[in-house]
């Protein structure tokens, strides 16, 4: 075959089809890359732009712990005799904000506090108003941390913000809850996500 001979027209033809192909081809991957990252951004935007707030917030605004010595009267509901008992126990007071940032009315059907222990969570209910009230008969010496009680089924209207104060029992001696961990309270909603919360402060431990 000479140096000199060309390609004929036909093999000119086919490697300018095939230039045109392999562009066609570029052209098609550049479109479907810039397709994927619109769709990608245009989830992100809709997730963000639907995401709503959580119905509740609230803050811990101050715990105080206090370790008490209990001794049961030995007598029951009835009067009768029945055995005496003594135990130890460790009162957790808190003093709490609720917010409502939802639009509708939420009512709070239960409180809890809990502690991290060797063996797993332990966790306490917080006492109902009557309840509450009776902790400062029983206990005269914690006069001064009593406040307006937050109580279980309490409602909260939309945009409402309540503070109140719970209290909370573990029946453990001092030396038993030195050695908790990551005190938290959660706040359980009727129909809503429950509301975990975390104090800020420090303690207020004897």
């Amino acid at each position: 075959m000479s140096l000199l001979q060309q390609d004929s027209p036909e093999q000119i033809d086919d490697a300018a089809r095939g230039e045109e192909f392999t562009k066609g081809t570029s052209h098609v991957i550049w479109a479907s890359i810039v397709a994927a990252i619109l769709v990608t951004a245009a989830i992100v935007i809709f997730m963000f732009a639907n995401e709503k707030p959580p119905a509740a917030s609230g803050e811990i605004l101050q715990v105080w712990v206090r370790p008490v010595h209990t001794e049961t009267s030995g007598f029951d509901a009835n009067g009768e005799p029945m055995a005496k008992d003594s135990f130890d126990q460790i009162l957790v007071f808190a003093h709490v904000k609720l917010h409502n940032q939802s639009q509708h009315p939420m009512l709070l059907h239960q409180i809890l506090a809990n502690i991290k222990m060797g063996d797993g969570i332990l966790s306490s209910y917080a006492a109902s108003a009557p309840d509450y009230g009776r902790v400062f008969i029983a206990y005269p010496q914690l006069a001064e941390l009593r406040g307006t009680p937050l109580p279980p089924e309490t409602t909260l209207d939309p945009g409402q913000t309540q503070e109140g104060f719970i209290v909370s029992a573990f029946r453990l001696t001092k030396q038993q809850w030195d050695t908790s961990k990551n005190l938290n309270f959660t706040f359980a909603f009727s129909y809503q996500p429950s509301l975990v919360l975390t104090p800020k402060a420090e303690v207020i431990a004897p």
